[in-house]
């Protein structure tokens, strides 16, 4: 019993040692070593792969979005404290086990590799590469191997440009497995290891971080008639207060003030956070014009500064979470609605199986309804790429408004809901979405981390989190377009027939 249960021990702690390159933790160095113990594993054929792949996974996923608890307590939402417990645990156990099912589907994908390790390990970055595509295009997705890497390993992070998170992941399984392969020759009898297992492997590691290197080292070329100077408002209005009476009318009148000192200040446009007015906007009006929320429009009249403004569009019980592009003269000049929506917090999936269980839980009436997935943002200063939240996680989504023209990225979010590790990962992901997009992004939220990333991913500046904030930063128009930009997702296809063939041809 003892002999089966260790293996699973030991692939359950290297992949809540994955989970640490992250946040909180951020100890992104492991990302290099900690998938080897699974590769090893797997080629001893003393467990049934599976059962290791999803301890891994459960692992990895479990740790690295072990953050979602912070949803608790939902009291302040209506609802009960042990019903809040409840929902939060669940959520949680349910990424760590739709985490688990990914990686222990790879792993069961292995047993059909061929024996030689280097066959096996395209066949194992191939199969990974894979799956995180086809998994990314479902509904519940963050935690890509590639992300491990954000935002410390700039260089690496740089193969993006190539074909995206793709490339860096199957860099990261490649070095993993060689790792795991001079382990599986070592020869106890003789204290020696197969040499030429470490030297693929460095070889593999110094060619990326080489490449990744010289991408990061070229000049941006930004010309000064591009240039666009942002301000941008960080309300700090926790969610617990933010839907009542007074915190609607702090936070309203926290953006105005906001908005009236930046538009002093000789700023350009003026960028809220998602959901910053939390009211339903109508054609070119907030609705209930003597509002708070008026107030502000009245001030973008006022000054005459055009401001990307986060609201919300529709009816009180169907509505969408939209960014509005509001010129000085107070006209909706554009709006973006949000596409992808989080599972359980913005939509219920499988309505009419699931809707009258939630119901029970959770007092709320209102549905939001996603937008359609081939808008752009039209802005006074060009096309812009938008991502609202939970978007920032999805590249394939925001790769399509760059090939459409988008010029710089602007992504929009709350954050208030979870333990702060959140949105430093969230973070995380807007530096890699700037590089993949080679574009400049603002990052605005509600309490943190609001924040002005280049193209090369270095962040100019960040704010502190759970504080007021407003800060002007100079961004540049692009229009650039990068491989992958151009073609997407292009090498796991590439991986994927040389699997195959591999495959195929194998004795």
């Amino acid at each position: 019993m003892m002999g089966q249960i260790l293996p699973i021990l030991v692939s359950l702690l290297s992949g809540i040692l994955m989970g640490c390159t992250v946040a909180p933790f951020e100890w992104w160095a492991l990302g290099w070593f900690a998938l080897a113990p699974l590769w090893w594993l797997l080629g001893r054929q003393t467990t049934p792969p599976w059962q290791l792949g999803a301890a891994w996974g459960a692992g990895f996923h479990g740790t690295a979005i072990f953050w979602i608890t912070g949803v608790h307590p939902m009291t302040w939402m209506g609802v009960p404290w042990l019903a809040s417990f409840a929902i939060a645990i669940a959520c949680w156990l349910i990424i760590a086990l739709w985490g688990a099912v990914l990686v222990g589907f790879w792993a069961y994908l292995q047993q059909w590799s061929p024996k030689a390790w280097g066959p096996r390990i395209l066949m194992g970055v191939a199969s990974w590469c894979l799956l995180e595509v086809l998994w990314r295009s479902l509904p519940l997705w963050w935690s890509s191997l590639a992300y491990t890497q954000s935002p410390h390993n700039l260089p690496i992070l740089h193969l993006g440009q190539l074909s995206g998170t793709t490339t860096i992941t199957a860099v990261l399984v490649a070095v993993n497995g060689c790792w795991a392969a001079a382990f599986d020759s070592f020869d106890l009898s003789r204290q020696r290891v197969r040499f030429p297992a470490i030297w693929a492997g460095l070889l593999v590691l110094g060619l990326a971080q080489g490449l990744g290197g010289y991408l990061y080292s070229q000049p941006l070329n930004d010309s000064p008639e591009q240039s666009l100077r942002v301000g941008l408002i960080q309300g700090n209005i926790p969610n617990e207060i933010k839907l009542y009476p007074e915190g609607l009318r702090q936070a309203l009148e926290g953006y105005t003030r906001g908005y009236q000192n930046l538009s002093d200040a000789g700023v350009d446009v003026v960028m809220t956070p998602e959901t910053a007015l939390p009211v339903l906007w109508e054609g070119d009006y907030p609705r209930y014009n003597d509002t708070p929320a008026g107030h502000f429009y009245q001030a973008i009249r006022d000054r005459g500064v055009p401001a990307w403004v986060g609201t919300s569009r529709g009816t009180p019980s169907h509505y969408t979470n939209s960014l509005l592009s509001v010129s000085g003269s107070g006209e909706t000049l554009s709006y973006y609605d949000k596409v992808i929506l989080v599972p359980l917090g913005e939509y219920i999936p499988f309505e009419s199986v699931l809707g009258g269980f939630i119901g029970r839980l959770s007092p709320l009436q209102a549905q939001m309804v996603p937008g359609s997935r081939d808008q752009l943002l039209e802005t006074p200063f060009g096309p812009a790429i938008v991502s609202i939240c939970y978007e920032s996680a999805f590249p394939q989504h925001l790769q399509p408004q760059a090939q459409r023209g988008g010029e710089f990225f602007l992504s929009a979010a709350n954050n208030a809901h979870y333990a702060p590790s959140m949105p430093r990962q969230h973070h995380a992901q807007d530096v890699m979405r700037a590089i993949e997009l080679d574009r400049w992004a603002v990052r605005a939220t509600n309490t943190g981390y609001s924040a002005f990333v280049n193209p090369h991913g270095e962040t100019l500046w960040i704010s502190e989190i759970n504080q007021y904030a407003t800060h002007i930063e100079t961004i540049h128009r692009r229009q650039t377009q990068t491989l992958y930009v151009q073609w997407g997702d292009w090498l796991v296809w590439l991986l994927a027939i040389l699997a195959i063939l591999i495959n195929i041809i194998k004795p």
